[in-house]
């Protein structure tokens, strides 16, 4: 049987005393997203060598205290696959909690798949296969069944010897530095901060635009931002991209000729269609140079290094049993040939391990 979920504070003060002393905690979260802007956290689960429990962030109580000891920079917070946790941990703090062993990292740089999921690596690592029968639950409604709370302790359960089999061998290997380096890469804050005025970044389509239709989508983007953070909705539910990026190629004056863009639903021409045309009015001075960089295609030379490179990347990450797509990725591998100083090849332990390598053979 699971242990009881805590909903008090006594508890968790509790619980915080005897995580204090942790050198490192396994950490899962469990939130809802669907309906909100911003992920609804419904339950943390935290676990130990000695203890294992799951925090009701529903429940009326102060979370400070655990928030205090997540945060303490002593302490190694163990996840697989953290981004969306620390997403989650970062709408409460402003920005993530560090040090950071995230077992997805540490697995894909011991050669397994580079998205392996927690049940697979759990069964690869240590023989154990977890039943995934709660991975679609509704963790916002209360009470908790004794399934779901089993499941979530699984989720932390598992990470205690995982973390530790993966520790070993990274060491016995010699890639802790590189781990460290991908660990670090995902605590930094500006990955979780949300600026409405870069919205427009997350919508590739307005590479397709005009440089005037690119700007009209910036401040659509930006918009729609403000507009869903401030009503606390997913950023679809206010216009749809597809709808955004049609209202910045046709630049509508008028309700009706809103109306014919089809991606934009009609409740969404009613309730948001006076802003849209408020915003689309307002004369706005049109950038010498687009927003969205524009490559030109590769020529027939280029995409020949590529292949080469490639080659050298796929014979290098065969002799180092890793896959090659994490050494280095199609994009950036395009990236160093069209001369990039700032890809991913040429920073860290992928310039030690290749890069140097495969620039050498860029010059000639």
């Amino acid at each position: 049987m699971p242990n009881p979920v805590i909903t008090a504070d006594a508890e968790l003060h509790t619980l915080c005393a005897h995580l204090a002393h942790a050198p490192w905690i396994a950490l899962d979260t469990e939130f809802m997203r669907e309906r909100t802007y911003r992920a609804r956290l419904c339950l943390i689960q935290v676990a130990t060598p000695d203890c294992i429990a799951c925090i009701d962030t529903l429940a009326p109580m102060d979370l400070s205290p655990l928030l205090d000891t997540l945060y303490r920079p002593t302490t190694v917070k163990v996840l697989h696959a953290a981004r969306q946790d620390f997403e989650v941990l970062a709408d409460l703090r402003g920005l993530p909690p560090q040090p950071l062993f995230d077992t997805q990292i540490a697995a894909a740089l011991l050669g397994y798949d580079n998205q392996i999921g927690y049940g697979p690596l759990v069964e690869a690592l240590l023989g154990h296969k977890l039943l995934k029968l709660e991975a679609r639950t509704d963790w916002s409604r209360r009470p908790l069944s004794p399934a779901q709370l089993e499941y979530a302790e699984d989720d932390v359960r598992y990470l205690r010897d995982v973390y530790r089999v993966l520790t070993e061998r990274l060491q016995a290997v010699g890639r802790a530095d590189w781990f460290a380096e991908e660990c670090a890469a995902l605590t930094d804050p500006a990955l979780y901060r949300t600026d409405p005025a870069e919205a427009w970044r997350r919508l590739n389509a307005g590479a397709m635009l005009a440089p005037a239709q690119q700007t009209t989508l910036v401040a659509l983007a930006e918009w729609r931002e403000h507009e869903a953070q401030s009503r606390d909705l997913p950023r679809g539910w206010v216009v749809p991209d597809n709808a955004l990026v049609e209202i910045a190629r046709r630049t509508p004056n008028s309700m009706e000729t809103l109306a014919e863009i089809t991606e934009l639903k009609p409740p969404m021409v009613r309730r948001e269609g006076e802003a849209i045309l408020q915003l689309l009015g307002q004369a706005r001075p049109q950038p010498e140079q687009p927003y969205w960089e524009k490559h030109d295609r590769l020529d027939g030379p280029q995409m020949d290094l590529i292949k080469k490179l490639s080659q050298v990347v796929q014979q290098r990450a065969q002799t180092a049993q890793i896959n090659p797509t994490l050494i280095a990725p199609r994009r950036e591998l395009t990236r160093l040939v069209r001369g990039d100083a700032d890809c991913a090849l040429l920073r860290g332990w992928r310039r030690r391990f290749i890069g140097e390598e495969l620039l050498a053979l860029c010059a000639h």
